[in-house]
């Protein structure tokens, strides 16, 4: 997250601590968008090898990481931030 505006960095913290005091648990799908813009937001694109067929949460979460390969560090700060905004209201 360096190099990243403070005050979005602020507005992604915080999105965080909001995401986890959700009136309604979001379905899987949307969990799983949660997690690999949160994951591009903090680590960059996903590495190593996709995990095994037999490995379906492992997968599931390596194959919503590389879709956003590429993703700049603050658009998917931006991202996350509307997202739980979005849950939110």
């Amino acid at each position: 997250m360096a190099n990243t505006d403070p005050n979005l960095q602020s507005r992604f913290l915080a999105a965080v601590e909001q995401s986890k005091n959700l009136a309604e648990r979001p379905d899987s799908a949307t969990l799983l968008k949660l997690y690999a813009l949160f994951k591009q937001a903090s680590e960059g694109d996903v590495s190593g090898e996709k995990p095994g067929a037999m490995d379906f949460v492992g997968a599931a979460k390596w194959t919503a990481r590389d879709a956003l390969r590429g993703t700049a560090t603050a658009e998917a700060m931006t991202r996350y931030i509307a997202l739980v905004e979005e849950l939110s209201s």
